[in-house]
């Protein structure tokens, strides 16, 4: 037997078997794989099935923590420190499960595995090539979490489009382990464009049908077709899509454009999308998904009682995926206070002492988002130092929380040098300073403080007031902290320390007590707001900003 057959399973008919549903994606990109994914997930996890989600990124980057944000959006952190996709933020503010180090896996991961494998000898001399090495090695990794028992369905979310070269490896790998798995154990649904031509005033089904037929040229039938579009598709037309991209009729998915990608489920729900695809999979349907908590949500969320207009100060802020899970976890938290939140970005290059009060003055809340570098340092700085003194309710985030001790430090002890250690390496008080177990590190990827740590909370404080508990736990990602030689100086002037990590002593989260709301957390709490547990900290930000608003 060849060698690459070797790993083939010829038990097609195996009881109890996770079953597999790919995600691929024609046309153009952005289309919403993610979304669309997530909300089938969570169709199937209301209707009992045990389902998580994973996304291949076809780039050579080993994971996302080194990219600029511009590049790929924000990097989205788990519990257990795996630098990720910002499309598993969507998987889990949807199923409001955790995500792991093994539901993101790029070409990078994949290439260095095979390498390293190649260089101890594991090959045992052959030639390592695409097939079967690198494909071997993509199944294995799209198999890992359907052979921990633990999940009924893993739906699998292919990066970029059809035809693209670097996307060859895993659309071979899904051609494979679908023969492999066999007959009702693996299937492919397909997103694709049907734009709205507005010189023909009609939509158009050609670019998905050479998107389908890309598809099938790389040996790959699909199972499902999901439609995006701005138009409602008529029935003449699902009947052309499923004749000429040898679907069924049923099986022509509408995926209209939505005004919150939070209705998809529902619309999905009306399509059939959920009992499609458990029809192909060989699964009963259960009980109708229960979407009573969700559909409060989406009610409170359309319906607000209250507007609040809350500045997002930051340095990335012409590309809204730069702070995706903030964004998201307003949303959150603007359903639970009945409040629409206005999140007004803006950039903090553009912020100075003779603007701020143009920019700022009528904001009811301001949030400095985290980020890294020098760059537009000055403008958070100057913004931290608007909200404290005109007592606007403020939240600052990683790098927002260090801008505030730094504005503390300069205006309030009167070190006007403070600085951090990564602004300037010669400052004269460096109030943050680099990490003692991070002084040594050359590497760059994957080497901050990375995921959940646990964070004690000082009684009587803000903090205690917003989390009811005394130990909590947080995600991180950082290189930089709250050095501890300046903790007595700021506290006795009013910065206290209301949150420690109990095993190294840094600083978690600080605050003011002569401030309607004042926070700085040095951990990232929009990675944890998800529809079913919005974040406490957002949800006390909105509810200040809603005071704040009143009193004006």
């Amino acid at each position: 037997m060849p060698s690459f057959l070797h790993n083939y399973n010829t038990n097609n008919n195996r009881m109890n078997q996770t079953k597999y549903i790919f995600v691929t994606g024609g046309v153009t990109s952005s289309l919403g794989k993610g979304i669309i994914a997530a909300s089938l997930a969570k169709l199937l996890q209301g209707r009992g099935y045990r389902t998580t989600i994973q996304k291949f990124d076809p780039y050579i980057n080993v994971d996302p923590g080194t990219l600029n944000p511009y590049e790929h959006g924000e990097c989205y952190v788990t519990d257990d420190g795996a630098e990720t996709d910002l499309d598993l933020g969507h998987y889990e503010r949807f199923l409001n499960v955790p995500t792991s180090q093994a539901n993101n896996v790029t070409t990078g991961r994949v290439y260095l595995s095979v390498i390293e494998k190649e260089r101890r000898g594991e090959f045992l001399g052959k030639t390592v090539q695409v097939v079967p090495h690198i494909t071997n090695e993509i199944k294995d990794r799209m198999q890992l979490l359907g052979k921990s028992g633990d999940y009924d369905i893993v739906i699998t979310e292919i990066g970029g489009t059809v035809g693209d070269i670097e996307s060859l490896p895993y659309i071979e790998s899904v051609r494979q382990l679908v023969w492999e798995l066999g007959e009702n154990n693996g299937i492919v649904i397909h997103l694709t464009l049907v734009p709205f031509l507005a010189a023909a005033g009609e939509l158009k089904t050609k670019p998905t049908q050479h998107s389908v037929k890309t598809l099938m040229e790389s040996g790959i039938k699909a199972d499902i077709l999901v439609c995006r579009t701005e138009h409602e598709l008529s029935d003449e037309l699902r009947n052309k899509l499923a004749l000429f991209c040898n679907v069924k009729r049923e099986a022509v998915i509408q995926s209209i454009d939505a005004s919150t990608i939070y209705e998809v489920p529902n619309l999905m729900l009306e399509e059939g999308l959920d009992v499609v695809a458990l029809k192909k999979l060989d699964l009963p349907k259960k009980a109708a998904p229960d979407l009573k908590n969700w559909n409060t949500f989406l009610r409170r969320l359309k319906n607000p009682k209250h507007t609040v207009n809350i500045g997002l100060i930051g340095k990335y802020v012409e590309m809204q995926d730069c702070y995706k899970s903030i964004l998201e976890a307003f949303i959150h938290a603007g359903a639970s206070n009945e409040t629409k939140v206005n999140v007004i970005s803006i950039h903090s290059e553009h912020i100075n002492i003779d603007n701020i009060e143009e920019k700022l003055g009528a904001l009811d809340g301001v949030l400095v988002a985290p980020g890294f570098g020098e760059r537009g340092i000055e403008g958070k700085i100057e913004a931290v130092r608007f909200a404290r003194e005109n007592k606007i309710p403020f939240f600052g985030i990683c790098l927002g929380m260090q801008m505030s001790i730094i504005e503390y430090s300069r205006n309030i002890l009167g070190y006007a040098e403070a600085n951090s250690t990564e602004m300037n390496e010669n400052t004269k008080h460096p109030v943050v300073n680099l990490m003692e177990e991070q002084k040594t590190i050359t590497d760059k990827g994957g080497t901050m403080r990375l995921g959940a740590w646990k964070c004690d909370i000082k009684p009587n404080t803000l903090a205690h007031k917003i989390y009811g508990q005394k130990t909590i736990s947080e995600r991180h990602r950082h290189r930089y902290e709250y050095n501890n030689k300046y903790a007595d100086e700021l506290q006795k002037a009013g910065l206290i320390a209301s949150g420690v990590n109990p095993d190294t002593g840094l600083v978690e989260i600080i605050e003011l007590e002569d401030h309607p709301f004042f926070i700085g957390v040095q951990y990232h709490p929009e990675y944890k707001s998800t529809v079913a547990n919005p974040h406490p900290i957002f949800v006390n930000f909105v509810a200040a900003a809603v005071n704040s608003h009143k009193k004006q």
